[in-house]
């Protein structure tokens, strides 16, 4: 590797997709080299039933297979494969990270809300630490990490038992969702922040990570394809996000896969999504986010080079 860098690879196994990110660590700076994303919707059906199902963890098992390759291909000094909220809950998670050590020879991690809360806000922070109480948002499929802090001092953190697929299965079960779903999924979402930030938390600034946040700014400026150079650093104001939020859930899914800008995998539980960030903005009296692409994955890199080197 040169000039000192390691070459780190991150698998991170969450509630909606399997994601992949294989960089070259150096001076506290991650540089990606390949960076995967696969919606399989492991998490689905756990909210109800309180299992991963056979059929989720097949498809989970089929990107992750396809990440091993890749990692073999380029090489890493480290693999570090991580699991969160669906994993977390599950009566079978354990079984499911005993099947990746078996199939794969990854040790998958499950990381409790304190180490997820940690990685995320280091890997969103890493390139510019925060000199005002910062939050970072991250809202995933069955749960949303919210974390404060300021320079590298982690203030408060909570895990919310709200994400994009627990609560798209909740409270949506009409196409286009109705006023009242809407309502309910939102009156929910606030209860929860309020039971875990009250109002004694306060932040001057935001940062929104993973897909939620990353869809709405690919939306906004009309993307396609894809461009996260673009979308990282994206500022997403408050009317932005309420205006596209009528726009998306007014819209049947046939036709919210078509919006420009807008990941077909992502469109069944965007909804939700932009539902927990406007939530979350409104409670902490946020006007605009900046959006990031960089999350617990460069989190982990940063952590797992550190440690191992």
């Amino acid at each position: 590797m040169p000039g000192g860098s390691h070459r780190v690879a991150v698998i991170d196994v969450g509630t909606n997709s399997a994601r992949l990110l294989i960089a070259d660590v150096a001076d506290g700076r991650v540089s990606p080299v390949e960076r995967r994303s696969t919606v399989t919707r492991l998490g689905r059906g756990v909210d109800l039933s309180g299992r991963l199902s056979a059929e989720a963890i097949e498809d989970a098992c089929e990107a992750i297979g396809e990440y091993v390759r890749m990692i073999q291909e380029l090489g890493a000094e480290s693999v570090e494969a991580i699991a969160t909220s669906a994993v977390r809950d599950s009566e079978n998670g354990s079984a499911f990270v005993a099947e990746l050590r078996e199939r794969f020879a990854l040790s998958a991690r499950v990381l409790d809300g304190e180490e997820e809360a940690r990685l995320t806000y280091l890997g969103a922070t890493s390139e510019h630490p925060p000199a005002e109480p910062t939050l970072v948002v991250d809202i995933g499929g069955g749960s949303t990490e919210l974390v404060v802090g300021t320079g590298d001092e982690i203030s408060f953190h909570t895990s919310l038992q709200a994400g994009v697929v627990r609560h798209s299965e909740r409270h949506i079960g009409s196409d286009p969702p109705g006023a009242i779903e809407l309502e309910s999924l939102a009156g929910d979402v606030r209860g929860l922040i309020e039971a875990a930030a009250g109002s004694g938390v306060a932040a001057a600034a935001g940062i929104a990570v993973a897909g939620t946040p990353t869809s709405l700014a690919a939306v906004e400026m009309k993307l396609e394809p894809y461009d996260p150079a673009r979308v990282h650093g994206h500022v997403l104001s408050l009317p932005s996000i309420q205006r596209m939020l009528s726009q998306l859930a007014s819209t049947p899914l046939s036709e919210r896969v078509e919006i420009p800008g807008m990941h077909p995998d992502r469109a069944p539980t965007i909804v939700a999504g932009v539902v927990i960030l406007v939530e979350t903005m409104r409670a902490f009296g946020l006007e605009q986010i900046k959006v990031s692409e960089h999350d617990i994955l460069f989190g982990t890199a940063l952590s797992a080079a550190s440690i191992r080197f």
